[in-house]
């Protein structure tokens, strides 16, 4: 049976965030994520944990100035310090929290600097990041993005480029991040991605295509999908991080035969 984790920065903010961890337990979740905790004390996100009996299943690592349009910072060879700086703030938050994992986003690729120069960038920083993560016990995962439709210019985009990147890397402490909604726009072949690459996914996150809306508003057959990560035995999370067309409440009948019993 999928374990699911609402994403608190997508689901019920029909509330103010830090209410969300009692609507997510009060729905069901026995887990939560969210994209970027650190806004908050993390004392307050650790007793609302703790007060609801949710565990944290992922955040991201600091992506930079997000208002100003960042989208994480990992391949930009002009932001190395601020990058290191991140980790060891990431790393004080999932520690305090209890976070297993942590996802580091590797950002929009600038148009004046060569890819392979992007590229080595990103590979130096997850190496130092899953460095300093293994010393508190958490392991760095990364994630492609579609550049079509959500976040234009995003450096890392495919299952097969994440890979090459995660084997350049050569860490242990360094896993994929599977992202069903993306990689539907980026590659589709969904299940035979999921397949190929189980031995480095380590969280799975689900939105359906077009609308990132929840399941069963679009195209993809997560009932098939949801169904084939048992067959296959994943054992992670499976991170909620969609829009709700409507309410989250309303939204949440596909969930219904997973939530509460996982």
């Amino acid at each position: 049976m999928p374990r699911l984790a609402a994403n608190l920065s997508m689901l019920f903010n029909e509330v103010d965030f830090l209410d969300r961890f009692e609507a997510a337990a009060n729905a069901g979740f026995r887990g939560v994520e969210f994209q970027s905790p650190y806004e908050y004390d993390k004392r307050d996100i650790a007793d609302r944990l703790r007060e609801h009996g949710l565990a944290l299943a992922l955040h991201n690592m600091p992506g930079g100035d997000w208002n100003a349009g960042d989208r994480g910072i990992a391949c930009l060879p002009d932001r190395v310090g601020e990058f290191r700086e991140s980790v060891a703030l990431a790393a004080e938050y999932a520690s305090t929290l209890g976070c297993e994992r942590v996802n580091c986003l590797a950002g929009i690729a600038e148009p004046d600097v060569p890819e392979e120069t992007l590229r080595e960038t990103f590979v130096a920083n997850l190496r130092f990041a899953a460095e300093r993560m293994a010393e508190v016990g958490v392991l760095v995962i990364t994630e492609p993005i579609n550049n079509t439709v959500d976040i234009p210019g995003f450096f890392l985009n495919y299952s097969a480029q994440a890979r090459s990147i995660i084997q350049q890397v050569g860490s242990d402490n360094l896993a994929l991040q599977h992202d069903i909604y993306h990689m539907q726009i980026m590659e589709g072949d969904l299940a035979r991605t999921i397949r190929a690459n189980l031995d480095i996914i380590r969280h799975v996150q689900i939105a359906d295509n077009p609308g990132r809306n929840e399941p069963g508003t679009g195209e993809i057959n997560y009932p098939y999908l949801l169904g084939l990560l048992d067959e296959v035995g994943y054992q992670g999370w499976v991170g909620c991080e969609y829009r709700p067309a409507t309410s989250t409440s309303e939204g949440l009948g596909w969930a219904a035969p997973y939530l509460g019993r996982a």
